[in-house]
């Protein structure tokens, strides 16, 4: 894989991260511990040299297993983390002031909290886990990141932005206060090249692509009658006619790359690497065998233009997490 920097951080990452919400335990079903830390080891084994997990999954189990793992080997691994909106709710509601969301001392205490899952000094990248543009001028969440930093409690910090609202960002990162954003980017929400990415170019604001299979959907090994587990996060994400929308769409992307080398998901996630504006995408990998398939995909490079101009033709304006 070939490394990238990340934004002003000046840290060296390889363009395939670790995405750790699927290891937390309590959205994603039907995985286990051993196998996670498998997963865990392998893709450091790969090269996988950026794990983005967060205080939220599982409630620190997913932090507590990318710990133990970390010090098992002798690789360096740079570690991003988030900050839980206080109030629990995902995505930051429009009216909610900070106060209910990030308050000032809530931010230490929840980084301190991390910290002790992860039995680190420093966390690489400490991030908001939502976001919210009216929150901009007000100071908690500035100065609970600059004590951070000060203290070397973190490295660098950045926001995970809502759901499908790249844009509710913009003032955020031309402000040049946050040196990493996490967006959703993929096949189907390439909304983020419009705007979000040509500022945090300019900015040199890095970028983390979250979501390169929007949940599994560019796998293409989601069907009419796939279930799920009632109490996992995807029975929520794929109910109603959502699977069949899904197999729509995905079958009218097949037909058109048919003759196209590589997978469906090989394409999807070498979609997200090709735009410069990403320094890495995060998918989730909870098995050896998508830990391999995944590094195998981002050595093939970029995609070609011919094929980069198929995918353009199939972005698709939805919001299935509401």
């Amino acid at each position: 894989m070939k490394q990238r920097i990340l934004g002003r951080t000046g840290i060296h990452v390889n363009e395939i991260g670790y995405g750790a919400w699927g290891i937390g335990g309590n959205q994603w079903m039907g995985g286990s511990d051993d196998e996670s830390m498998r997963a865990l080891r392998r893709a450091i084994e790969l090269g996988v040299d950026f794990i983005d997990t967060a205080l939220a999954y599982g409630d620190g189990h997913s932090e507590k297993l990318v710990g133990k793992v970390i010090r098992e080997g002798q690789h360096r691994i740079h570690l991003a983390s988030k900050i839980p909106p206080k109030n629990r709710l995902w995505p930051a509601q429009p009216g909610v002031g900070i106060e209910s969301v990030f308050p000032y001392e809530y931010i230490l205490s929840c980084t301190e909290e991390s910290l002790r899952n992860l039995k680190v000094d420093t966390i690489d990248l400490q991030q908001l886990h939502v976001w919210n543009p009216e929150w901009f001028h007000r100071d908690e969440w500035r100065r609970a990141f600059e004590e951070l930093k000060t203290a070397g409690k973190v490295r660098a910090v950045g926001v995970s932005i809502n759901d499908h609202q790249p844009d509710s960002a913009l003032e955020l990162v031309q402000s040049g206060l946050v040196d990493t954003v996490q967006v959703i980017y993929n096949v189907f929400d390439q909304s983020p090249e419009k705007n979000l990415f040509p500022l945090a170019r300019k900015m040199n604001v890095g970028v983390l692509a979250r979501v390169p299979f929007d949940e599994g959907s560019l796998t293409g090994t989601i069907t009419e009658s796939t279930e799920f587990s009632p109490k996992e996060f995807r029975a929520f994400y794929f109910r109603g006619d959502r699977k069949k929308q899904v197999v729509e769409h995905v079958a009218a992307l097949e037909r058109e790359l048919d003759g196209v080398d590589g997978s469906l998901a090989e394409i999807a996630l070498r979609f997200t690497i090709t735009h410069p504006a990403v320094s890495a995408a995060i998918p989730g990998m909870r098995t050896v065998r998508n830990v391999e398939r995944n590094v195998a995909a981002a050595d093939k490079g970029p995609l070609d233009e011919a094929t980069l101009q198929i995918l353009k033709r199939h972005g698709w304006d939805k919001n299935f997490y509401k």
